[in-house]
C-alpha cells in the first residue's frame, strides 16, 4: 500500500526504532507498511490519505463507546482547561475508584496506575509481598504487559513477531516465572506441587485475548479458584481487556468467579493512558504508604484520564449497551461463519466472547496457544490486505482480538460480512 502513510513510515524510521512506538503497529506480520491514522469518529477511522475504514481495533479494545464520543471528549476538554496534571490527589480519583468498587464486588480498594503493564507488575509484586513467596504462575501465550517476568512465553506482540526469546530478561527473573497451559488445570497443579509453598500468585486472562480470543473451558476458572484457595495462592484476574468489555463487571461477572485481585486497563480511562489494580482490602493495605510494598507514579490518577473514565463508566452503567453490542458481534460472527462455509478450501474458526472476537485461519477449534499456532498466518496476511482494500480495519495480526463498539451499526456489520466474502474470493 502506497501513499502518505508509507512516506510517514519512512520518515518515522529515521527517529523511532522500527518506525513505531509499539511493535505490532509496524505491520511486519502482514508484510506491508503500516497505516498512519489522522482522525477517527464513531466506528470509523481515517488514514493519512483520508481513506475511511470501519474500525474493529478500537485502540486495542478500550473504546467500547467508539471514537470521540461527545460526552467523553467534553469531560476531557473541561478537565484539561483546569490543568493537565497536578501530581497531587483529586476528588475525581475518589469518584472513579468508588464507581469501580461498586461494580466489582471482588475489589474493596483500588490503586490507579498509568498502564496495564504497571497494573499487572504491581499486582504480582504485591502478591509476593503479601504471601512472602517469590514465584508466580502465568499461562503460555497470555500477555500481561512487558515487565520482565511476564515476557516468558508471552502472547500478543511477541507472538505476532515470532520473537523466540527475551534478551534483557535475566535467568534469575525467568526462574521465578512458572508457565502453565491455558485451559489445563493439571499443568497448574503440577507446577504447584513441584514448587510447594513457593508460589505467590496465579495470574490469568479469564478470557485469553492476546493469542487471539480463547474462551475459558468449562470448569477452568472454577478450578483455578479452588486450587489457589487450597494452596494459599493469590488469584489475579488480568481484566485489562475483558474488564467492562465482556460485561459491566467483566469476565468475573460473566463467569461468576471472584478473584483475590483484578487488573484493569484503558477502558476505565475512556482510552486514555491509565490502568489500575485492586482487590481484597487486607492485600491492598500492604501497599505504601500504609504498608511496606512500594509502588508510585507521578501521573497515576491523572485528572484527564479520571474525567474520561468517569464519563465512560457513567454511560456504560446508565445505557447498559452490552445486549446491543453482543448482538452485533454475534451477527458479525455468524455472518462470517456462514459466508466462509460457501468458500471451499478455506477454513476459519470464529471465537467470540461478548463483543470481543477473533477469526483463526485453521480447520480445528482453537482452545489454547498450541491450537492457535496451527493457524495459517500467510493466508491471514493476504486476508488482512484484502479487508483493508474493502475498507475494514482489523488488528494486523492473526493473534489479536477484534472489538465491536456502541458506535457500530447493523450497516457496518453487513458491510463487513460482504467485505469478508469479497476478500475470501480474492485469496481463495
Amino acid at each position: 500500500m502506497t501513499g502518505k502513510s508509507s512516506q510517514l513510515f519512512a520518515e518515522a524510521k529515521q527517529y523511532i526504532p522500527g518506525g513505531v512506538n509499539s511493535p505490532v503497529r509496524a505491520f511486519k506480520s502482514v508484510n506491508m507498511d503500516p497505516l498512519f491514522i489522522s482522525k477517527a469518529q464513531g466506528s470509523k477511522i481515517y488514514d493519512a490519505d483520508g481513506k475511511e475504514y470501519i474500525d474493529y481495533v478500537a485502540s486495542w479494545g478500550p473504546l467500547i463507546l467508539g471514537h470521540a464520543r461527545p460526552e467523553v471528549v467534553e469531560a476531557v476538554t473541561e478537565a484539561a482547561a483546569k490543568g493537565t496534571s497536578y501530581g497531587a490527589p483529586t476528588e475525581s480519583e475518589i469518584k472513579l475508584a468508588r464507581m469501580i468498587t461498586e461494580i466489582y464486588p471482588s475489589i474493596n480498594k483500588i490503586r490507579m496506575v498509568n498502564s496495564g503493564t504497571e497494573a499487572t507488575m504491581s499486582a504480582v509484586r504485591l502478591a509476593r509481598g503479601f504471601t512472602g513467596r517469590d514465584k508466580f504462575i502465568k499461562f503460555d501465550g497470555c500477555y500481561h504487559g512487558h515487565s520482565d517476568g511476564f515476557l516468558i512465553k508471552a502472547g500478543s506482540g511477541a507472538l505476532t513477531l515470532s520473537i523466540p526469546g527475551n534478551p534483557g530478561v535475566t535467568s534469575g527473573t525467568a526462574s521465578d516465572t512458572l508457565v502453565a497451559q491455558y485451559n489445563d488445570l493439571d499443568s497448574v497443579e503440577e507446577l504447584i506441587d513441584a514448587n510447594s509453598g513457593k508460589v505467590a500468585a496465579v495470574i490469568v486472562e479469564p478470557v485469553a485475548g492476546n493469542a487471539g480470543v480463547i474462551p475459558p473451558a468449562d470448569g477452568f476458572l472454577e478450578g483455578l479458584r479452588k486450587i489457589t484457595e487450597e494452596n494459599g495462592i493469590i488469584l489475579i484476574f488480568d481484566e485489562v481487556i475483558t474488564g467492562f468489555r465482556v460485561a459491566l463487571g467483566g469476565a468475573q461477572e460473566l463467569y461468576g468467579i471472584k478473584p483475590d485481585m483484578t487488573c484493569l486497563g484503558k477502558i476505565i480511562g475512556g482510552g486514555l493512558p491509565v490502568g489500575a489494580y485492586g482487590g481484597r482490602a487486607d492485600i491492598m493495605d500492604m501497599i505504601a504508604p500504609d504498608g511496606p510494598v512500594y509502588q508510585a507514579g507521578t501521573l497515576s490518577g491523572n485528572p484527564l484520564a479520571m474525567a474520561a473514565g468517569i464519563a465512560t463508566l457513567t454511560i456504560l452503567k446508565e445505557e447498559n449497551p452490552y445486549p446491543k453490542i453482543d448482538k452485533l458481534a454475534a451477527d458479525l460472527s455468524e455472518g462470517i461463519t456462514a459466508c466462509t462455509a460457501k468458500h471451499e478450501g478455506i477454513s476459519v474458526q470464529q471465537n467470540r466472547v461478548g463483543s470481543m472476537m477473533c477469526r483463526f485461519f485453521t480447520g480445528k477449534p482453537v482452545v489454547d496457544l498450541a491450537s492457535a499456532m496451527k493457524s495459517d498466518t500467510e493466508l491471514f496476511a493476504k486476508y488482512f490486505k484484502a479487508m483493508l482494500e474493502e475498507g475494514i480495519y482489523m488488528a494486523p495480526s492473526q493473534f489479536e482480538a477484534g472489538f465491536v463498539s456502541t458506535a457500530h451499526t447493523e450497516d457496518d456489520i453487513k458491510k463487513t460480512v460482504h467485505a469478508h466474502h469479497k476478500s475470501l474470493e480474492k485469496i481463495g
